[in-house]
Protein backbone atom coordinates (compact mmCIF):
# COMPACT_ATOMS: atom_id res chain seq x y z
CA UNK A 1 0.00 0.00 0.00
CA UNK A 2 1.41 3.49 -1.26
CA UNK A 3 0.91 6.64 0.98
CA UNK A 4 -1.56 9.36 -0.67
CA UNK A 5 1.35 11.73 -0.48
CA UNK A 6 4.90 11.48 -0.13
CA UNK A 7 5.25 13.83 2.38
CA UNK A 8 3.42 11.49 4.58
CA UNK A 9 6.64 8.95 4.36
CA UNK A 10 8.97 12.06 5.60
CA UNK A 11 6.94 12.78 8.75
CA UNK A 12 6.48 9.31 9.83
CA UNK A 13 10.01 8.59 9.46
CA UNK A 14 10.51 11.75 11.48
CA UNK A 15 8.37 11.00 14.14
CA UNK A 16 10.43 7.85 14.79
CA UNK A 17 13.23 9.19 15.01
CA UNK A 18 12.66 11.37 17.13
CA UNK A 19 11.03 8.72 19.93
CA UNK A 20 13.84 6.68 19.48
CA UNK A 21 16.16 10.09 19.63
CA UNK A 22 14.56 10.71 22.98
CA UNK A 23 15.23 7.56 25.42
CA UNK A 24 18.12 8.49 27.76
CA UNK A 25 21.19 5.65 27.60
CA UNK A 26 22.11 4.46 30.71
CA UNK A 27 25.67 4.30 32.14
CA UNK A 28 27.59 1.59 30.37
CA UNK A 29 27.86 -1.90 32.31
CA UNK A 30 30.91 -2.27 34.25
CA UNK A 31 32.61 -5.72 32.70
CA UNK A 32 35.07 -5.70 34.85
CA UNK A 33 33.16 -5.25 38.23
CA UNK A 34 30.95 -8.12 36.06
CA UNK A 35 33.35 -11.13 35.17
CA UNK A 36 35.05 -10.17 38.97
CA UNK A 37 31.36 -11.05 40.76
CA UNK A 38 31.09 -14.44 38.72
CA UNK A 39 34.73 -15.12 39.72
CA UNK A 40 34.39 -15.03 43.30
CA UNK A 41 30.77 -16.43 42.43
CA UNK A 42 32.79 -19.58 40.80
CA UNK A 43 35.57 -19.64 43.50
CA UNK A 44 32.89 -20.19 46.11
CA UNK A 45 31.14 -23.11 44.43
CA UNK A 46 34.51 -24.13 44.01
CA UNK A 47 35.29 -24.41 47.88
CA UNK A 48 32.26 -26.33 48.55
CA UNK A 49 32.63 -28.62 45.93
CA UNK A 50 36.05 -29.49 47.44
CA UNK A 51 34.67 -29.48 50.91
CA UNK A 52 32.19 -31.98 49.45
CA UNK A 53 34.38 -34.13 48.12
CA UNK A 54 36.79 -34.23 51.58
CA UNK A 55 34.08 -35.26 53.12
CA UNK A 56 32.94 -37.86 51.11
CA UNK A 57 36.77 -39.13 51.03
CA UNK A 58 37.24 -38.80 54.54
CA UNK A 59 33.52 -41.26 54.83
CA UNK A 60 34.79 -43.35 52.72
CA UNK A 61 38.01 -43.58 54.35
CA UNK A 62 36.33 -44.20 57.70
CA UNK A 63 33.84 -46.44 56.14
CA UNK A 64 36.82 -49.19 55.28
CA UNK A 65 38.73 -49.13 58.91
Amino acid sequence: MRPAYPWQKIIICAAVLGITGCKPSGPPPDIVKTQREDLQKAKAVGAVEQKAADDQKKAADEATK
